[in-house]
């Protein structure tokens, strides 16, 4: 898809109420994004999603906004389980960042633990918004957007 049908399909959706411009999904899991993904599209109120497979892709690609060449997210889904960086050491590294690029960027911890010390560690960070189980859906997504948009 050419990046000026994407330009266009935003700029429509913005106009068809589309409430939040750009979502990240950080998972290591390709099948999983791609689910989540489909998910997000079918949704209807997302207008650019973004898939990375691990924190360092995500603080890569938040640098590229700050450089203005990627589109600032919105919302990001974080998974905590990942190799490497797992989504608690992303929120280490994110908490360093510029204010001016992480304000107003709600982070979902998006799970498959049910461990509970996993939430409660979540609630206790200040920049977590909310944490969710996986799989994403619809009535899923309403709920984010209603209580955090």
């Amino acid at each position: 898809m050419s990046n000026k049908f994407i330009s266009f399909e935003c700029n429509w959706r913005r106009n068809m109420n589309t409430l939040i411009n750009c979502v990240l999904l950080i998972d290591d899991d390709k099948a999983t994004n791609f689910f989540n993904k489909r998910v997000v599209d079918k949704h209807g109120g997302f207008c650019e999603v973004t898939t990375v497979q691990s924190g360092k892709e995500a603080l890569e690609y938040l640098d590229a906004v700050q450089g203005k060449t990627k589109t600032k997210p919105d919302l990001i889904f974080l998974d905590i389980n990942m190799p490497a960086m797992n989504g608690w050491e992303f929120l280490v590294e994110f908490e360093k960042l510029n204010r001016e690029l992480t304000n107003g960027i709600r982070v979902v911890l998006l799970s498959t633990s049910s461990n509970p010390d996993d939430v409660k560690a979540s609630m206790q960070n200040h920049s977590v918004d909310d944490f969710i189980n996986k799989p994403l859906s619809i009535p899923l997504l309403n709920d984010v957007i209603k209580n955090h948009f």
